[in-house]
């Protein structure tokens, strides 16, 4: 089955050796994205708030990349350093997703790349 990378300038570059996305198919596998800002490659400046968000903004961009949207995730995993930010991942959430939400796992880390307190990764489903 052919494999095709999915890649856009409206979201962070790869830091590492792996692709923003990867389609397989009509299913599309979305890396872990954190707060980093696409343009300057840094950690968005401000509260719990601005980094789920911008974790948010990110994947959007990916998945519209891919040709699909949030709507279109049929699995969310959430890394967090402190897993008393999760009522707050919810309540952002439910800005970005409509019912029915996608499967999800929240899972508490001890660190994450470049300092970031959240990362997501998902599996869309176009």
């Amino acid at each position: 089955m052919n494999r095709e990378i999915i890649s856009t300038k409206d979201a962070p570059q790869a830091i590492g050796t792996y692709s923003q996305a990867i389609k397989v198919g009509n299913t599309v596998y979305l890396s872990g994205q954190i707060p980093l800002i696409p343009e300057t490659m840094e950690l968005i400046e401000g509260d719990m708030r601005a980094q789920i968000t911008r974790v948010f903004d990110n994947l959007t961009a990916v998945a519209n990349a891919a040709g699909g949207s949030l709507a279109d995730i049929s699995k969310l995993n959430i890394f967090l350093t402190d897993l008393s930010h999760f009522p707050l991942v919810n309540e952002i959430m439910a800005e970005y997703f409509s019912e029915p939400y996608p499967a999800r796992a929240a899972v508490g880390v001890a660190s994450l790349p470049k300092g970031s307190l959240v990362e997501m990764d998902a599996i869309m489903t176009l």
